[in-house]
């Protein structure tokens, strides 16, 4: 066959691909393109038991919150102020290269802790609107990571993994589970950071990426200025009716580029198109915080009408869940503090303790917190013992704490009113229940019904799973 003859062979291969475009590809495309478009399920055989939550709400507090300052009560630490936390406690274990060599003073609690509720909860002061909600809050004392930096100690939580690549959480749910909702994505994302600016931490796209699942399961990131997605608004001479026509004709491409080559990624291609279409409408309508009531604006405090803060995006956290969005992510910096703790804890509880409390009263109200997990906590807690100058009352801090640290959970299944898992009396290691990442990952994923063993993809030869090889369902969490 020469020249000529291979490409009239090639020619007529792809007009017989076009006109028969009834195949199991085109209709696969014609039912993930076009205007009328259902929420798409998840794979067969999902959920693998019955769900206790259909959706997920995590208030991620990036650069670690200090559970010994908020709410694992250590009054030994206060006691012994100043004293050489033991060496039978801190076993020289790894630390950052902040504090490895240097000493380990006993710091106490900044803030006095009470108790609060029928469950006797103890909170520190910086906290009074967690106190009024702590019999709907599910607390674990005994959580236990990795990673001693914050990157990989947040990979390590969000993806499973300290190394990026990994698919994130939520992109493990939209894979398995599917969508709910017709005009949103799956899986959203929302960054806030704290107003000073002091200790933030950088946000990696990889932290709610696919990994190597196709890249439709990452999550789409709302914006705290402008078009809250980027590329909402049509160009300047662009209307609606144009835009759909464009649309359409970049539809037909995108339909015989798949019938030749096959690459997934031209679907994945053609339903972000479609669904940055359908959000056009959808998203101006969720970011109108104008038909809220006054006493739910409110209720989330004094900056919930300022786009890009943590009480505006719990506020829209709750209009997402209550629009079926299935993994809502709010990642929030600020928590950082090594030499700031005496001025800038008290600032970051005063950002995040109002709306993280009214995200959950408002869920309960509306009847959706039972069907909502909520989870508040960061990647790692801080140290018991004090870093720089203790005595110093403006400059000093906590490091980087992996081997215990504190995060509260409510709705979604998960037993209200408890402390799970203890520490020592110095708030050091875990000498009870304790829940290690890959736990915390398997007993999401069994509240959401999914066996977190089962949930898998097949990449360079591997099935993997978000919690790796390991993770035990914490069952005494479930109720």
């Amino acid at each position: 066959m020469n020249h000529i003859q291979q490409l009239q062979h090639q020619i007529a291969r792809r007009d017989f691909l076009t006109r028969t475009s009834l195949g199991l590809g085109a209709a696969a495309l014609a039912h993930l393109s076009g205007g009328n478009v259902s929420a798409a399920g998840g794979l067969p055989g999902l959920p693998h038991f019955a769900p206790k939550a259909k959706r997920v709400i995590y208030l991620m507090q990036s650069g670690a919150p200090s559970h010994v300052d908020l709410f694992d009560y250590k009054p030994t630490l206060s006691e012994r102020r100043g004293e050489q936390i033991p060496e039978s406690i801190h076993k020289s274990q790894k630390l950052s290269t902040m504090t490895a060599n240097a000493g380990k003073p006993c710091l106490g609690a900044i803030a006095p802790f009470r108790q609060h509720g029928d469950s006797g909860r103890w909170l520190s002061d910086f906290l009074p609107h967690t106190a009024e909600i702590a019999d709907d809050l599910c607390f674990v004392h005994s959580m236990k990571t990795e990673a001693v930096n914050h990157a990989p100690a947040m990979t390590f939580l969000l993806t499973g993994s300290e190394q990026p690549g990994r698919p994130s959480t939520g992109a493990w749910l939209d894979y398995g589970l599917g969508s709910d909702n017709d005009d949103l994505p799956t899986f959203c994302v929302l960054t806030s950071r704290d107003r000073e600016g002091t200790c933030g931490q950088l946000f990696y796209d990889f932290y709610w990426g696919s990994g190597f699942l196709p890249s439709r399961y990452q999550g789409v990131k709302f914006r705290g200025g402008g078009d809250p997605v980027l590329y909402l608004s049509n160009p300047p001479g662009i209307d609606k009716s144009l835009r759909r026509d464009l649309l359409d004709g970049l539809s037909d491409l995108n339909k015989l580029k798949y019938e030749a080559v096959g690459d997934p990624e031209i679907q994945t291609r053609i339903t972000q198109y479609e669904m940055a279409y359908r959000m056009q409408d959808s998203v101006p309508e969720l970011t109108d915080y104008t038909t809220e009531p006054k006493h739910i604006i409110d209720m989330y405090g004094p900056q919930v009408m300022e786009r890009g803060t943590f009480a505006s995006n719990c506020m829209m956290a709750r209009r997402l869940a209550e629009r079926g969005v299935k993994f809502i992510q709010l990642m929030h910096s600020g928590w950082d503090q090594h030499q700031n703790l005496p001025t800038q804890l008290v600032e970051q509880c005063k950002d995040t303790d109002q709306p993280a409390a009214a995200l959950v009263k408002d869920l309960k109200q509306r009847g959706l917190l039972e069907e909502t997990l909520v989870v508040w906590g960061g990647e790692f807690g801080r140290t018991p013992f004090g870093q720089g100058d203790i005595n110093n009352p403006k400059k000093h801090g906590r490091d980087h704490h992996p081997y215990c640290y504190s995060i509260w959970m409510a709705g979604g299944g998960v037993k209200p009113g408890i402390a799970y898992g203890k520490t020592d009396e110095y708030g050091y290691n875990v000498v009870e229940d304790k829940v290690h990442v890959h736990d915390f990952q398997a007993t999401v994923m069994r509240l959401l019904g999914i066996d977190h063993e089962r949930l898998t993809f097949k990449f360079q030869g591997r099935h993997f799973r978000l919690t790796d090889i390991h993770g035990h369902v914490v069952e005494d969490l479930i109720g």
